[in-house]
């Protein structure tokens, strides 16, 4: 029998929400309920829709064009003259690919970056484009789907142990005010 976890196992990783599912798991999750097709994954492309069809034994079907366009794999570069620090980055990038601090200038780390284009459209000052890994002779190769799963994972993690402590913070802060 097949599982979500064999589903997953033959997805990129990139963790982009091109598929219209908030990652990776959770677009496997919504194949094997029959809640979504088995190409929707751009970065994936056909390569992945045809492993997904034999594994499901299902027909190989065309990528879903509202879903994007297959492309080369892609690495984001931020131009430092132009960043101004605000941090709007940092939090979408689901593997935490992007480093830097409040007021100093960001960078990608290029052998974590999968290519996902969600740190672009929350810059303020469009300092980030998408390139093909392919055309930066520094560029590693991709990362491995593994180690997104493993970084996206953890990424999850910190964020709701943020919204948990903030949480209490907040219920202590109400307690104080309330005299309790």
């Amino acid at each position: 029998m097949v599982t979500a976890d064999d589903i997953d196992a033959l997805l990129p990783q990139t963790q982009c929400t091109r598929c219209g599912y908030n990652g990776c798991r959770p677009y496997a999750e919504a194949i094997l309920s029959g809640g979504a097709q088995i190409n929707q994954c751009p970065p994936g492309g056909a390569a992945t829709i045809a492993a997904l069809a034999s594994l499901l034994g299902r027909p190989a079907l065309p990528l879903n064009p509202a879903n994007g366009v297959e492309g080369p794999p892609l690495v984001a570069q931020i131009d430092e003259e132009v960043c101004i620090g605000c941090a709007k980055c940092l939090p979408p990038c689901p593997v935490d690919a992007i480093v830097g601090a409040h007021q100093q200038m960001h960078t990608v780390v290029l052998a974590l970056c999968t290519g996902c284009e969600l740190c672009v459209a929350p810059c303020p000052v469009d300092c980030i484009s998408m390139v093909p890994r392919s055309a930066l002779a520094e560029a590693p190769e991709p990362p491995a789907a593994h180690g997104n799963r493993e970084r996206f994972g953890a990424h999850n993690a910190r964020i709701a142990a943020r919204e948990r402590e903030r949480a209490a913070l907040v219920a202590e802060r109400k307690r104080t005010a309330d005299g309790v």
